[in-house]
């Protein structure tokens, strides 16, 4: 099984690349997970040009035949439990391959959006870019262990 998480920009703190790499680590029992950084368009850029160069660089990304998530704010709300189901069907589907894309700080361009499988949201709340990127791949783990019967903190 692969997953692919495409997104936008670098992380530069140490204690979140610190979380990222920790939950490839515990990922990697289940799946080859990648991270496929694009550029994040500038901010002195209008946000529609900036959202479509985004997504422009991210489609070049995904080929035709991957289940592809993207994390949206008007996406669908999911328990943990549901995103399991969904990943493992989600996986099934496109040939044992997932790629979730996660926007830059602007979102996602309306291009990707339509691209998606599933549009799923993470929570009400606003979260950075960059933090999607370690709370996605948690709960991807914690996806596993579900689908797996596994004990996993609650």
């Amino acid at each position: 099984m692969k997953i692919k998480i495409v997104c936008a920009g670098k992380i530069k703190e140490k204690w979140l690349n610190d979380g990222i790499s920790e939950y490839l680590k515990r990922l990697s029992k289940y799946a080859q997970v990648s991270i496929v950084e694009v550029p994040d368009a500038p901010d002195t850029i209008p946000v529609a040009k900036a959202l479509e160069q985004e997504a422009t660089a991210m489609l070049s990304k995904i080929k035709p035949d991957e289940h592809v998530w993207v994390m949206d704010l008007h996406g669908k709300l999911l328990t943990s439990e549901e995103l399991s189901s969904k990943m493992i069907k989600g996986l099934e589907s496109g040939g044992s391959n997932l790629t979730v894309v996660i926007g830059g700080s602007n979102g996602l361009g309306p291009e990707l959006v339509k691209r998606a499988n599933e549009r799923i949201c993470l929570g009400n709340i606003t979260l950075t870019h960059q933090m999607t990127r370690l709370i996605i791949l948690e709960q991807l783990y914690r996806g596993f262990k579900i689908a797996g019967n596994e004990k996993y903190h609650k």
